[in-house]
């Protein structure tokens, strides 16, 4: 007998919190990066995780893994990676004597493209048909991939050696950009502790972290997510902020409207996950770093002048009418 799905948005909010409680029992300090997990899953979004090594951006990632109930891959990205890798081929079948295809880790629920940035262009690309399309393409044939499918690539600044900068079309299929910092003292005083104690981060199943989430819950809290509310003044000042960011004079290019239709899906998961009914443009403002982050550049002299992408949308926000 399985366990009844939570049926009010109370119960279904809980059974996230339940999972942000078990991804906690090994994950100190990134409670945001953790937020931003759980609302690309409620947003059938996909997710690159970016920070210096040894911040628990691999960790974090097979944390949550294990605490759902779906079906979860690891793909370490090498230089020496092909695309069929990714995807699958067609491999030879000495007993029928026929070519098949062969699904390659991409079929599954949670993909960990661990350390994405690690190989060239030609094979990050092998991603961009499963993140928008969901499906892939070989031999003629359309294969669909499972739902739900999150891709939750991780990658080092790309001033690290050995990397490269993912290309503009990939980014864009991402929903969000999270960045991991150091944790401040007392997180990585709590983060020593727990080493010291006999934490392995190998071995999950010793700290104790326990699957708690299913599909058809996951699928009822998208649901829930995507009723949240928007009036027409919230929808306008989505685009008014889009806009400003396609006439900033820091920007050598702003937003698409896929970033403007991502920026909205993100903010109506994140009023839902705070128990509002309806958008407001503080949720609006909560989600747009993240969500566009990674989807703008700025223009030479203004990087040659050490400008930030985060200094400049934050200035943005300021700047762009809210509405009361």
């Amino acid at each position: 007998m399985t366990d009844a799905i939570p049926a009010t948005d109370d119960e279904l909010r809980a059974a996230l919190n339940r999972v942000r409680a078990e991804v906690g029992k090994a994950v100190v300090g990134q409670d945001g990066a953790v937020t931003g997990l759980i609302i690309a899953l409620l947003t059938r979004g996909h997710v690159l995780l970016e920070g210096v090594p040894g911040v628990a951006k691999t960790l974090l990632v097979r944390t949550l893994s294990r605490t759902l109930r779906l079906d979860t891959r690891r793909l370490q990205f090498t230089p020496d990676l092909m695309p069929g890798d990714v995807t699958g081929s067609l491999a030879y079948d000495p007993r029928t004597g026929e070519f098949a295809f062969r699904e390659g880790p991409v079929f599954t629920n949670i993909l960990l493209a661990d350390e994405i940035n690690r190989t060239p262009p030609k094979t990050q690309s092998a991603l961009l048909e499963a993140m928008q399309e969901r499906q892939v393409s070989a031999d003629g044939v359309t294969r669909p991939l499972p739902d739900p499918f999150m891709v939750a690539a991780t990658q080092n600044p790309i001033e690290y050696e050995g990397t490269y900068a993912l290309p503009e079309a990939q980014l864009d299929r991402f929903l969000m950009k999270l960045v991991l910092d150091v944790p401040e003292r007392d997180a990585e005083v709590a983060l020593v502790r727990r080493h010291a104690d006999g934490f392995d981060p190998h071995d999950l199943a010793a700290a104790g972290v326990t699957a708690v989430l299913g599909a058809d819950e996951l699928a009822a809290a998208r649901a829930a997510a995507a009723s949240v509310r928007v009036s027409d003044d919230v929808l306008a000042y989505v685009v008014d902020l889009a806009r400003a960011t396609r006439r900033s004079p820091s920007m050598r290019l702003g937003v698409s409207p896929r970033a403007t239709t991502a920026l909205l899906a993100a903010a109506k998961a994140w009023a839902w996950l705070t128990g509002y009914d309806s958008l407001t443009p503080d949720h609006v403002q909560a989600m747009l770093l993240p969500v566009w982050r990674h989807r703008v550049q700025l223009r030479p002299e203004a990087e040659l002048e050490g400008v930030a992408v985060d200094a400049v949308l934050r200035s943005i926000v300021q700047q762009v009418q809210v509405p009361l």
